[in-house]
């Protein structure tokens, strides 16, 4: 499995974990709620769908509302499915949810495992959030090793689309910082205590995004050694 396809289907397990939806309902929150995924297609999402059936994560469902009940007689097709995660779907997430490793804070994974923060325990919070940082401050030491070797061969656009680069890396360290001086204090993102999330495992449990304020993804120009 591709990191991109894992990442996505990590992603729709997290977002069925807040309630059953239709394809094109799942389709429209990946995009709209989580930015790594703006570009992808149909065509993207319901192989993942069926590998996450074929796994026993999810089953399929006919709709239920009034427009979907309409459906098959009207327009001669069947109603919409909707996809329900099971027992071992929401086992699979909590499993996923709690890894620490470089695969969560990686460019490509970050902005997804970042927005499902809400649902993930302080201390992986804390793991994965100084895993990121690790990783950015090592490359913005090469970044900054490799302007001070090259300067002088540089002409003057390249020079200041490197400091750009590195600027971008700075800006999202001293973000990083923030957040996890705030995870450290106690406080959620709006400055107040919090307590642990909720480890209710209800079906169909519903649940909201956060916001993640910008979250800085993988297109960030520079050095992208890691």
């Amino acid at each position: 499995m591709s990191r991109r396809s894992g990442i996505l289907e990590f992603a729709v397990l997290g977002l069925l974990r807040e309630s059953p939806m239709h394809g094109y309902e799942l389709r429209k929150r990946l995009n709209t709620s989580l930015g790594v995924f703006r570009a992808f297609s149909y065509g993207t999402l319901y192989p993942c769908l069926k590998t996450l059936l074929a796994n026993g994560w999810l089953i399929e469902e006919p709709g239920n509302t009034a427009e979907d009940a309409l459906a098959a007689p009207l327009a001669g097709r069947r109603a919409k499915i909707v996809y329900r995660l099971t027992a071992e779907g929401k086992e699979h997430f909590e499993e996923l949810l709690s890894q620490t490793g470089p695969d969560a804070y990686e460019d490509e994974t970050f902005a997804a495992r970042f927005a499902f923060f809400g649902q993930t325990s302080r201390d992986v919070r804390m793991r994965v959030l100084e895993g990121r940082r690790s990783r950015l401050e090592e490359r913005l030491e090469k970044m900054r090793a490799s302007l001070v070797r090259t300067r002088e061969r540089l002409d003057d656009y390249t020079l200041e689309l490197q400091r750009h680069g590195m600027e971008s890396v700075e800006r999202e360290v001293r973000w990083l910082n923030e957040l996890i001086e705030s995870e450290r204090a106690g406080r959620d993102l709006k400055g107040s205590a919090h307590e642990e999330p909720a480890r209710d495992n209800t079906e169909g449990a519903p649940g909201v995004l956060p916001r993640t304020r910008d979250v800085p993804g993988p297109d960030t120009p520079g050095d992208t050694t890691t």
